[in-house]
């Protein structure tokens, strides 16, 4: 889990930096071609991490723990990680102007899968496929800003939104795995 957080930190500081060099407020609005490369590196090994962690965690869960929810109302562990599948396929990719991995009527049925070998099936697709897209992405179309959630954000801003999202979700997976008595496989 140090490690996981070591590397948000280290994105976190480095957007911060990236942000803070250029002080003009117009020239806010604008990221060099460099300082995006820096950002999608440092935001792909923090994904490498997650899908690892995503991954290790649907592997620790019994199959009859999948449909398993804290309460009701609440996302079962299955659709935790279909969610984080999702976001590979579409919600991660997209931030950066990226194609999505899935179509739509795909996409519907992802929170209904809770068969453990098509979960991590999944989650192996869908990070690959989110890392294969920014890694296809050309920097100089990521320097300024764009609509993102209904509000313009540069890209160290997007990859700020989407990598707190996703650490979000691996927390409550952890959450439900100590709730199990399940050890997440990096802990032992």
């Amino acid at each position: 889990m140090v490690k996981g957080l070591n590397r948000l930190a280290v994105l976190a500081a480095a957007a911060a930096i990236i942000l803070g060099v250029t002080t003009p407020a117009r020239a806010q609005d604008v990221m060099t071609k460099e300082s995006v490369a820096e950002l999608k590196t440092s935001f792909i090994a923090d994904l490498n991490v997650m899908k690892d962690k995503f991954i290790g965690l649907a592997q620790a869960f019994p199959q009859d723990k999948y449909t398993w929810r804290p309460m009701e109302g609440v996302r079962s562990v299955s659709e935790v990680l279909m969610l984080a599948a999702s976001e590979g396929y579409g919600f991660i990719p997209s931030g950066f102007g990226g194609k999505p991995g899935a179509t739509p009527e795909q996409m519907k049925q992802l929170p209904s899968i809770t068969d453990k070998a098509q979960v991590i099936d999944h989650l192996n697709k869908a990070f690959a496929h989110v890392t294969s897209q920014l890694a296809s992405i050309d920097n100089a179309t990521l320097t300024g800003k764009r609509n993102f959630l209904r509000q313009d954000r540069s890209a160290a801003n997007v990859a700020l939104t989407i990598g707190g999202d996703l650490h979000e979700h691996l927390g409550q997976l952890i959450a439900y795995a100590r709730m199990n008595k399940i050890v997440p496989p990096w802990s032992k």
